[in-house]
């Protein structure tokens, strides 16, 4: 696609999402497996479903909803994906990263990216918070291939602070006046859909990883790219392969979320409203 196709799909999406909602965001959010549920918190929510949005893909995995809402979260301008796309659905890099480009062009300047993530390190426990520090990107694509729009990004973006780290104390400072022990770690992406084995577990252990996905990266390469400041929350929803003698399923990780959405909601809650 040239940059003139692409500069043309985000106007259209933009247009149109302007057209329902008069809000202009200040903050960008996007809720991994299960985690939709601070949808609910919206204060003069318009709902918008990709369906209808110029360009959007549509989600179709369990625990997304595939809604856009546009509204206010404790007084804050926000925009909220309830659902996002992943790249083991069919989609390309670079539509994965399409809502992030989408967000920025509406006036957001920062990004609270969420996941459902598989606990590698042994001192994790199912329903553990996760704050981002790094990630390894381990699906072998990028959002950035192919022509670079430079009134957006510089062809060779520096990561070395995906996640903001002014961004990260503040969320340790939250969780700390909260009661709860927010960890911070390392998140690795793979491209899925099939859970991990033991062995690549036991690999990613060694590589320094201490949670598993797959998501997040092509959004956080492609909001870093445009200038938006990142942070991002794992819910450790099960142990990774081999960590346990069970095998894993989605169910439990929908099961998880649902029992610790208070204290991430309310993590959230506070997050936004401080930024």
């Amino acid at each position: 696609m040239s940059i003139q196709q692409q500069a043309s799909h985000i106007q259209e999406a933009v247009d149109y999402i302007a057209s329902r909602s008069p809000v202009m965001p200040q903050i960008g959010l996007i809720m991994g497996s299960g985690l939709g549920i601070l949808a609910d918190l919206i204060e003069e929510a318009v709902t918008i479903s990709y369906e209808s949005i110029p360009h959007f893909p549509v989600s179709t995995v369990e625990g997304h909803a595939g809604e856009l809402l546009v509204g206010k979260l404790g007084g804050v301008p926000v925009i909220l994906m309830k659902g996002r796309f992943h790249m083991y659905e069919g989609y390309g890099a670079e539509l994965t990263a399409f809502p992030v480009r989408v967000m920025k062009a509406l006036g957001a300047d920062k990004l609270v990216v969420t996941n459902a993530a598989g606990g590698i390190n042994t001192g994790y426990s199912a329903g553990d918070l996760m704050l981002l520090s790094d990630h390894i990107n381990f699906t072998g694509r990028n959002p950035l291939m192919g022509p670079n729009d430079s009134a957006v990004g510089v062809r060779f973006p520096d990561m070395s602070e995906a996640y903001s780290r002014r961004l990260r104390a503040l969320a340790k400072e939250i969780a700390a006046e909260q009661g709860f022990e927010l960890r911070e770690g390392v998140y690795l992406a793979v491209l899925g859909p099939s859970y991990e084995t033991p062995a690549e577990i036991r690999m990613m252990r060694t590589l320094g990883a201490d949670a598993v996905g797959m998501s997040t990266v092509t959004e956080v390469i492609a909001a870093r790219h445009c200038g938006l400041e990142v942070v991002g929350i794992s819910c450790i929803t099960n142990m990774a392969s081999g960590i346990l003698d069970q095998p894993l399923s989605h169910e439990e990780v929908i099961e998880t979320t649902e029992r610790v959405k208070s204290r991430f909601l309310n993590l959230v809650q506070t997050l936004v409203s401080r930024l």
